[in-house]
This record gives C-alpha cells, structure tokens and sequence, in this order.
C-alpha cells in the first residue's frame, strides 16, 4: 500500500493555525485524501497528559532540560502509535506542530544545544519527516496580540517578547535551510489571501 504523506503546520501563537488546519483538513477531503488531523504535544492520550504539564503553570519552575525531554517523551508515544500507522495505511496525517517547534521553541526561545535535539530527532524519529511544512508566519506583536484577545495565556504564551522573537528567527532559519520542505505564508495577510497560498502549496504536493 502507498504510504501517505505527513503535512506540519508551525509558527509562533496567534498565527491562526487553528482555522487554516481547519481550512486544510476541509481541502483535502475535498480531493477525496484521508487525513488524520492532530497535534503535538499530544495526539494520545499520554501525550495529552504531558501537553497538560507542559503547558500549564506551575510553582516548580520546569528545567528546559525537562521541558525537552517531556516533548520528545510525548512525540515518541504520538509517532508509534498515530503518526505512523496512519502514514502505513495509506492515510495523511496533518499536524499542528511537530519537531521544526521544538528547534524553534526550546533551541531559540530556551537557548538550548541544537546537537542535543538533533540526537534526540534521530533517536525519537529515526529517518520520519513532514513531506511538506506550512510555516505560518507574522511579527511577533500581532500573533501577541491576537493570543491575548483568546483567553488566559498558558505557560508559554506567557514568555518575554524576545523570547518569541527567537522562536520566530529560528523558524525562519530552519525555513531558509530547508526550502524543499518548508513553504513560508505571510500569516499577516488577510485570511482568504492566506488560504489562496495554502491551497497552491496543498495542490502542488498532491501532484507530485
């Protein structure tokens, strides 16, 4: 059986990745594709569980040590049992968010050794990549500004400005480095402008 493809959706909080995951999912029923939409963390319910500890905010300050660990330890339970078998079945799997945050929120934002992700990449993963990775991208203060206007902001949206403008740079870099993978949309453009350069990039890998 032809395996599916494996669609990442990344970018800084209130890009709007929400509604064009929506728009996406809708899209590729639309060309009769079964995908699977998920996310990370989570997508099971033990990485769930750590999506919680992750994201809410505690007394005990969490190490960046930790946090990475926590991520890859709910990535693996997410790969073994969603992504993968998906994938195996034939079936596309659309994730909000995947390893590219984690370069970007704990290597940028936290400052952390990009080797050591690297290792724990290779060693979670083995040789699984997206096909395809929409990078969703805005300055920082109008993703801030949207995300405030949602609701209670978690442990992450509550960061520093220039920790955000981190995430954003090393998005952008890893965006550079892989252009074969990344497709980069201007998420500051108005919606239907945003959904025109989501559905070419969509058409074109359904083509190859």
């Amino acid at each position: 059986m032809k395996s599916g493809r494996f669609i990442t959706l990344e970018g800084g909080d209130g890009v709007g990745k929400s509604t064009n995951l929506q728009f996406i999912e809708t899209l590729l029923h639309e060309k009769q594709i079964e995908v699977i939409v998920t996310r990370e963390p989570g997508g099971t319910e033990l990485a769930e569980s750590i999506r919680q500890l992750l994201l809410t905010k505690h007394r005990e300050t969490i190490t960046p040590e930790a946090e990475l660990l926590l991520m890859f330890a709910a990535r693996s339970q997410h790969i073994a049992h969603v992504i993968l078998p998906a994938l195996r079945q034939g079936q596309w799997v659309l994730c909000d968010r995947f390893t590219d945050a984690t370069y970007a929120y704990q290597g940028g934002g936290r400052n952390m050794d990009i080797r050591l992700i690297n290792w724990l990449e290779q060693t979670v993963q083995g040789d699984l990549r997206p096909d395809l990775t929409l990078l969703l991208d805005a300055p920082v203060e109008t993703g801030m500004s949207r995300a405030q206007h949602r609701r209670e902001l978690d442990r992450f949206e509550s960061e520093q400005l220039s920790f955000f403008e981190r995430v954003r740079l090393t998005y952008l870099q890893r965006a550079e480095q892989e252009p074969e993978r990344y497709v980069i949309v201007d998420a500051s453009l108005p919606l239907p402008e945003v959904q025109i350069r989501i559905r070419a990039a969509i058409e074109a890998l359904c083509e190859q």
